[in-house]
């Protein structure tokens, strides 16, 4: 009766030990695989870092310093974060090519791969504004119309009405943006490149940087309509009364002399 009874616990037992087996290897993947991974994604971040400085001595050191202090010809990179660097090489203002009072957009000179890697090196220098989530400048998620009142109040003195830029002081100008990319948009309003005042988070919030966004896809891409046909600079009534008027006034006046002068020939003959 002993036998048999042990008999049948034996299939309990083991039953009770696969259990604990499965608990145990659970435990130890969970254990071991994040740190292994954490791991491999530290790795990957050191070999972005050190691949970005190699880039950096090259192409950016004989103006912003050996590790980013900065100097006569370029300020410090020392805490702006990756999202400044991407705007800046993204859009080809950086490297500079000529000394000015602004750096003009242009050809990057950059794959996507190394300017990741700028900026990963750039982001081990000081804390700063991370690389925006895609999610952050969809202008599908943003609202348009509140979009336009918000870049009427703080966009629309220096970049005009409908973002086709304008002129600043000792030579700078406020650049336009027509087919700007939504994430170098986000990025300037994230970092303040040159002249332009920075706006972070606490002072527009994310969703009213998309806002804007929304906006300017709607109104300052090569497919947004125009009803009103030549689109005069976005003005809006002002800049088309006085492009009438001019234009207009011009026209009358240059017919009635031809008029006139029609009748004296007339009457001379």
């Amino acid at each position: 009766m002993k036998k048999l009874s042990a008999r049948r616990r034996h299939p309990l037992a083991v039953f009770v030990v696969l259990l604990i087996a499965l608990a145990a290897t659970g435990g130890l993947y969970a254990a071991f695989a994040p740190a292994e991974e954490a791991q491999a994604d530290n790795r990957a971040q050191s070999l972005a870092i050190d691949e970005g400085e190699a880039l950096y001595r090259v192409g950016c050191s004989s103006c912003h310093g050996r590790s980013g202090e900065g100097g006569s010809d370029g300020p410090s990179l020392v805490g702006v974060g990756p999202a400044a660097v991407h705007f800046q090489v993204g859009t080809g203002r950086m490297p500079l090519q000529n000394p000015g009072a602004q750096a003009p957009a242009k050809p990057r000179a950059y794959t996507q791969a190394e300017i990741d890697q700028l900026a990963a090196y750039i982001g081990s220098l000081g804390p700063g504004p991370a690389v925006p989530e895609a999610s952050a400048y969809d202008p599908a998620d943003g609202d348009a119309a509140r979009g336009g009142e918000l870049f009427r109040t703080n966009c629309a003195q220096c970049h005009n009405f409908t973002g086709q830029g304008g002129a600043l002081t000792h030579g700078k100008y406020a650049p336009g943006l027509d087919d700007v990319e939504p994430i170098f948009i986000y990025e300037a309003m994230l970092t303040g490149p040159q002249n332009m005042p920075s706006f972070p988070d606490t002072v527009l919030p994310e969703q009213e940087k998309r806002d804007i966004i929304a906006w300017l896809n709607a109104v300052n891409t090569s497919e947004s309509p125009s009803p009103g046909g030549f689109s005069l600079g976005g003005f809006g009534p002002v800049s088309e009364g006085l492009f009438a008027w001019t234009f207009g006034i011009g026209a009358l006046v240059a017919l009635t002399v031809w008029i006139g002068a029609r009748s004296a020939k007339a009457r001379k003959s």
